[in-house]
């Protein structure tokens, strides 16, 4: 019997074609693995992958170690500043050495406030909503009876809803 021959014809895995670009890009920022980037969840943790994200790592001109940014939210910030031996020993491991000196947390990005966006993950929807007054739904309904089009009467039904209900509620100004 022949042995089994590789049946990928000519096609190559993503990861291995797009390997050198991201190394060049994590480099650029100061990134000498690129695996600090790829798997920030493993190297720190989830808890921490959750609030924060690394941005540069810096080489002072001593060279006796790097300063790792990590950008967060304000709120965040002071758990992080707890965390920073734990972290940088994490982060350590990852290079095989003590490549990472000193840790800095930063509400916004190391070269100003247009990359300073922090968006780690959607916030999550609330448990205790609330559902529309079946009256204020129905005078929506009626509202909207006389649209042809099912998608758009759907989102208009939706959006009086709203406004109804604020009305009712007395929040709508």
């Amino acid at each position: 019997m022949a042995p089994r021959r590789a049946s990928t014809k000519g096609f190559k895995r993503t990861a291995t074609l797009l390997t050198g670009q991201i190394r060049r890009a994590s480099e650029s920022r100061g990134f000498a693995q690129s695996r600090l980037l790829t798997d920030w969840a493993e190297v720190a943790g989830p808890d921490v992958a959750a609030v924060a994200r690394p941005v540069e790592v810096s080489y002072g001109r001593g060279g006796m170690g790097a300063t790792l940014t990590l950008l967060t939210t304000g709120a965040q910030a002071p758990m992080l500043e707890m965390q920073k031996d734990q972290l940088r020993a994490k982060v350590n491991a990852v290079y095989g050495y003590n490549a990472i000196a000193r840790i800095r947390i930063t509400q916004t990005a190391a070269t100003g406030f247009s990359e300073g966006r922090v968006a780690f993950g959607a916030a999550p929807k609330s448990a205790g909503v609330v559902p529309p007054d079946p009256s204020v739904r129905a005078a929506a309904s009626t509202a909207t009876a006389p649209v042809q089009d099912d998608s758009l009467r759907a989102a208009l039904e939706r959006l009086g809803t709203h406004i109804l209900t604020k009305e009712k509620q007395g929040t709508r100004t």
